[in-house]
């Protein structure tokens, strides 16, 4: 039995399958946690996450997540399903 969503060798839609590394410097790392804790972001990927989407969101992409749900519930693009 085919599960749509696990092809072979596509990862299911919304699952994060890349990691990134970003390198930041210390100042940088203690705003990054002060607007975490201030904002209620569950983990530091959550708000960084959260980051990329609003400065995406500025842009014109798309409109800014709500906060309080767990990590997984942030993400780049909006999940649809």
């Amino acid at each position: 039995m085919n599960d749509p969503k696990t092809t072979a060798g596509t990862p299911e839609i919304g699952k994060r399958a890349e990691r990134l590394q970003v390198m930041l410097a210390e100042e940088e790392l203690t705003a990054l946690d002060d607007w975490r804790f201030n904002a209620r972001m569950p983990s530091r990927s959550a708000a960084v996450r959260e980051l990329i989407r609003r400065g995406l969101a500025a842009e014109g992409y798309f409109t800014q997540a709500t906060q309080n749900d767990q990590s997984s519930s942030f993400g780049i693009f909006d999940r649809k399903g």
